[in-house]
């Protein structure tokens, strides 16, 4: 381990800080641009590359960090795809995908021998073509939820043979630079040990990992259990390597492991932030391999090539998955998404030249068309597959794009119960006797079982992902609940929750309330447990003293408005209306009515609530003028309107009144 000493500085500091400030600041520009981050990352490493600024000048620690982000991608992909879907597409997978590839190299040796290269450097060329970038459109697929169309589906079969053909490429390429026939048996045996160890794994996912999950999600641990995940996708991914097979085919068969979990989700929401970081390395990697100088001096070169490749891949894809019966939109929506040159073509580029094999036979300069090709494809990646969507929309309706939707939860207009506990599950049970909808999160097994045996909906994983809010349904929810928690962490959550949905927010802290961290988070209405205590002991007084419980009519009914106990007051003064705005703090009204009131058998005329302590107290107009008693009992300046619909607001010591807080 190098330790920092004095004034030395770490070598890989400055390439690392340049790479990741670099994708930082262009993903910040494409997105105000509102261009795929994708794109940006790509030129961010056109400019830091070591052709160009040369910021980054040794590209290995990089090239191993852009390897673990096709990992993990692929590792979040099998999650979400599932082997339920993955049967449903086997047919597209062994025809559709098969046919792609034998199709584009076919056309790869066909051009190639027109411009005068011999058979082997066509094939070799051939295979370059055929494979795409399973990173770039999985990436595109995800961020836009078009995993579960039939354009998403397509691609991810012929993008799954595109893997497996990998295993057979690398094999033969050598075979083709010396002519030799001796690697048949070689060939033959990989693609033997690449079924058994694809039929190991299903057999592992659908018996070993949901108990091996189970136990380790049992501790409550996020880090654990991410380490555990992250560990389970490289192993999985090493023990293909070792058997001959792609790492990230062996990626995303660890995920299609875990997605036969019920705690998927929890997995997915851990490794997320992992796999943007590593992603983005990825694309920044790709983007430094471009040399600008070769670009501009054969730039119709490169567009020629880029033209061709793009022409080819289309055609042949869409031609592929014709027979499959999907559509000549659907076909031609996934060739547009498949015409780039894939991230595996490089690792080809590499065995070929170690046999004496180039692009085209071109040598060095056709690996160098071959990057900036690759690169330029890449880029307008995300302009085709917008294409693409649109032309597969033509004529179809958005329910036949969506048909793999969840079918465990509800639709939406549900409350969303955030932490297990006693509370939240009687909490659930009572509305939905009432006939309300609920969803629970929970990180906790034994809760999860438990809200299942109640017939709660529930999604497994921390709630402080967006990933799990979304999965449960968080942008339909009518209200979102948040239990079980301190006040500090429940804050945490109303400021995710508060960024993802308009609906009411209501909180039920451990513990005491901080009030204005609470309102700084959006949050609407606070159960306090020591002032729901006060309220109960209250009602308890009243009943032993044979006095009724005060009813709390509906609103417009009944002879005297109440005040709800749970929302949270904040109250932003106006800075110009006077000098007390400062006395304006959040607070919860303390009672229902006008308490004195109340003590004293009496009735009351419009409730006015105390922005000081939350003190709840009628108006002049009463016969008590309580609200002003209080405010001359504690010098508490300011006070709100608590009747329905009324924002103004009254400062006694200046004798001002505001129409509204600031907005």
């Amino acid at each position: 381990m190098t330790v920092w000493v004095g004034a030395e500085v770490p070598g890989y500091l400055a390439p690392t800080t340049a790479l990741v400030l670099a994708a930082a600041v262009v993903g910040y520009l494409s997105v105000r641009s509102r261009v795929v981050p994708i794109v940006g990352f790509l030129v961010a490493g056109v400019i830091i590359g070591p052709a160009q600024l040369g910021l980054v000048s040794s590209t290995e620690a990089v090239d191993a960090a852009a390897e673990v982000g096709v990992l993990l991608l692929l590792f979040t992909i099998g999650i979400e795809f599932s082997l339920q879907r993955l049967a449903r597409v086997w047919r597209w997978i062994a025809f559709g995908g098969g046919a792609q590839v034998a199709l584009a190299t076919a056309a790869g040796v066909g051009l190639t021998v027109v411009a005068g290269g011999d058979l082997r450097t066509g094939v070799f060329t051939g295979f370059l073509v055929a494979l795409s970038s399973t990173a770039i459109v999985l990436k595109l697929l995800g961020d836009a939820g078009g995993m579960n169309t039939d354009r998403g589906r397509l691609a991810l079969a012929v993008l799954i043979f595109q893997d497996l053909a990998v295993v057979a490429m690398v094999l033969v390429v050598p075979v083709l630079g010396t002519g030799s026939t001796g690697g048949l048996l070689a060939l033959a045996r990989a693609l033997g040990v690449a079924v058994l160890v694809v039929a190991g794994v299903l057999l592992v996912a659908r018996r070993a990992m949901p108990p091996l999950l189970e136990r380790i999600a049992a501790l409550c641990s996020p880090e654990v259990f991410l380490l555990a995940v992250v560990a389970l996708c490289l192993g999985t991914a090493y023990l293909t390597a070792l058997a001959g097979v792609s790492v990230s085919l062996g990626a995303f068969l660890a995920g299609l492991m875990v997605s036969e979990s019920r705690h998927s989700t929890h997995a997915f929401s851990e490794v997320l932030p992992l796999q943007i970081i590593f992603s983005a390395v990825f694309f920044v990697s790709v983007g430094m391999l471009l040399d600008l100088g070769f670009l501009v001096t054969n730039l119709p070169l490169v567009l020629g090539a880029a033209l061709v490749v793009l022409v080819v891949k289309t055609l042949t894809t869409t031609v592929a998955l014709l027979p499959l019966k999907v559509g000549w939109r659907s076909a031609l929506s996934a060739g547009l998404l498949l015409g780039q040159v894939g991230e595996f073509s490089f690792v080809l580029v590499t065995a070929g030249a170690a046999v004496g094999l180039s692009p085209a036979g071109l040598g060095e300069d056709g690996a160098q068309a071959f990057v900036a090709t690759t690169v330029l494809l890449m880029v307008a990646t995300p302009a085709l597959a917008a294409l693409g969507t649109r032309l597969a929309a033509t004529g179809r309706t958005r329910r036949s794009e969506a048909v793999d939707a969840p079918e465990d939860l509800p639709g939406g207009d549900h409350v969303l119960v955030l932490g297990w506990g006693a509370d939240s599950v009687d909490l659930a049970r009572e509305l939905q006797g009432l006939g309300v909808t609920v969803v629970m999160t929970t990180l906790n097994p034994g809760g999860a079982r438990e809200a299942d045996a109640a017939g709660i909906p529930v999604v497994r994983g921390d709630a402080m992902r967006a990933h799990v809010l979304t999965e449960a349904g968080i942008e339909r929810a009518r209200a979102v609940v948040i239990a079980e928690d301190d006040h500090e962490q429940a804050a945490r959550l109303a400021v995710l929750v508060r960024r993802l949905t308009a609906a009411p927010v209501l909180v039920r802290p451990q513990g005491t309330a901080d009030l204005a961290d609470l309102a700084g988070a959006g949050v609407d209405h606070v159960i306090d447990a020591a002032q729901a205590s006060r309220w109960r002991l209250f009602q308890a007084v009243l009943d032993r003293l044979e006095i009724p419980r005060p009813a709390i009519p509906a609103p417009g009914t009944g002879d005297r408005s109440w005040v709800d106990t749970t929302r949270l007051v904040s109250y932003a003064w106006p800075g110009d209306a006077c000098p007390h705005g400062a006395g304006s703090a959040p607070v919860l009204p303390r009672s229902g009515g006008c308490l004195e009131c109340l003590r004293e058998g009496d009735t009351w005329v419009h409730l006015r609530i105390c922005l000081g302590c939350g003190n709840v107290g009628c108006c002049d107009s009463s016969p008590g003028r309580h609200a002003r008693a209080h405010h001359e009992a504690t010098e508490h300046p300011l006070m709100t309107s608590g009747e329905p619909g009324e924002t103004w607001a009254h400062c006694f010591l200046d004798d001002v009144t505001v129409p509204g807080p600031v907005a």
